[in-house]
Order: C-alpha cells, then structure tokens, then sequence
C-alpha cells in the first residue's frame, strides 16, 4: 500500500494537471455521488490536501471529494482525449480541457461539504500528518511519550494512524534503523537521547522520502537502509540485515545496530 509521501506526490501531480481549470465532465460510478456530478461541472479544483493516505480535493463550490486508495485504489492522469488500456474499474473521472484525472478501484470515495470534513471518522482519527510543515520534533516527541501512546511497542505504533498519519511498513523499519531501535522498545523506556533522536526520525525519514525517493545518483536522496535489503551488509556496521513478521507485516532490522 502507499504510503504518505506516495499520496502526497501523486497529490502534486493530480494537482498540476488539473488543479485550477474549469471542469469540463464530472463522473462518479458510485449511484450515490452521480447526482453530484452536474454541480461539479465548471468549477476547479482548489487545492488537493493529503491526509496520510487519504486524499481531500477540495472544490470550487466549497464541496470535498475524499477518497482513500485502500489496497488497490491508483490515480491516473491522461491526455483528456485518451483511453486508457487498463481492465481495472473506474471510480471517478474529473476532467479539464486538456488533460483527465482517474481514480481507479478505489472504494472509499465520499463527497463532504464542510461539516461533513469535521465530521468524518477517519479524519477525527488519524493523528497529525507526517508531512505537515507545521508539526515539528518537540510535538512528535510529546506524543510518543503522552499516556495514550507511551507504553505501545513501535511495532504496532508505527502503523498506527492515530499516532502519526502516512506512516507506513516501509516508513516504519527505515525510522527505526535510523533511530537505532527495535521493533519491541517503548517510547517509555527511552532516554531523552533516544526520544529526540526517534522524534527527528519521524519527521526526517517520511520527507525526504517525498522529497527525493526515485531520485538516483544524487548525495542525500532517500535510499532503502534495510527494507526488502534481507542478508545484505548493514551500511553502518556491517551485520546482515534480518527479516521477521511483526503486527502481520514484514519487518527487517540490523541485529548489530539496532539493540
């Protein structure tokens, strides 16, 4: 599944291709958004938000579509004349004079005007947004040592979008090498070191991800230290990279740096 920097960049990029330009066809496969469809058409689209892995494209006419790709959900962006060869099924369709935005297989999908926004579940849920310039290291490091979050295990926590939203299996092994932490540490048992340290890393890790994963050759851009990277030499001490399952997901770890 995505994770929060994936979002956001596709946000960018659902954003420069449509964003800002009236809309020429509205579309919904779901009976109960169809009716909305005309009173989309001829307004733009302001801004695309992310919320971790959700995604809020906010309307002209002050309506919201929210839609959360789950396992199998993928944006598409085509030419507005073009028909894409794919056998996935088409949820949405927001198209401008030039070019189309296509949410496939997603099944998620709700239109929320205002209250609508303050009221939906997910979004009460999830706790701040990793990729939020506003959220800094000494809110991070309140919350992994507040009472609701102190005495979970990262394992479980890391994925956890109540702590942190956009946080991810990948995210969540790439954070603790950095940290030099296990899976089965407490932010409770840590030292005021460690906790600045993993605090830095919550923010630190998820943006350079958005920033610079993809980006090849080039000093400083975000690489795999230990995900998927099973046998292979630890590039800080030189143990072999492990691999376990924890909370049902795939986990690696440096038996030599991480203790």
């Amino acid at each position: 599944m995505p994770e929060g920097p994936e979002i956001r960049r596709v946000a960018d990029q659902l954003e420069e291709a449509v964003g800002q330009q009236a809309l020429t066809e509205v579309w919904f496969a779901m009976p109960a958004l169809k009716t909305y469809a005309p009173a989309l058409e001829g307004e733009h689209i302001t801004d695309i938000a992310t919320r971790g892995k959700a995604m809020l494209t906010h309307f002209s006419n002050g309506l919201t579509l929210y839609s959360h790709n789950q396992l199998y959900g993928v944006w598409r962006i085509a030419e507005a004349d073009e028909t894409l060869d794919t056998r996935r099924v088409l949820r949405v369709k927001l198209a401008t004079r030039e070019k189309q935005a296509l949410l496939y297989s997603a099944s998620d999908i709700e239109l929320l005007n205002a209250q609508g926004l303050v009221e939906h579940p997910f979004l009460q849920r999830v706790g701040p947004d990793v990729l939020d310039p506003r959220l800094n290291v000494a809110q991070v490091a309140e919350r992994l040592l507040s009472a609701r979050f102190r005495c979970r295990q990262f394992s479980g926590l890391l994925l956890d979008q109540a702590f942190l939203a956009g946080l991810g299996n990948y995210l969540r092994v790439e954070i603790l090498w950095h940290a030099g932490l296990l899976a089965t540490h407490r932010s409770m048992d840590l030292t005021p070191q460690q906790c600045q340290t993993l605090s830095q890393a919550l923010i630190a890790v998820p943006r350079l991800s958005y920033q610079t994963r993809g980006t090849m050759d080039k000093e400083g851009t975000f690489r795999f230290e230990v995900f998927h990277r099973q046998g292979k030499k630890c590039r800080r001490c030189g143990e072999a990279i492990q691999k376990q399952t924890l909370s049902s997901r795939p986990f690696f770890w440096c038996p030599g740096c991480q203790k």
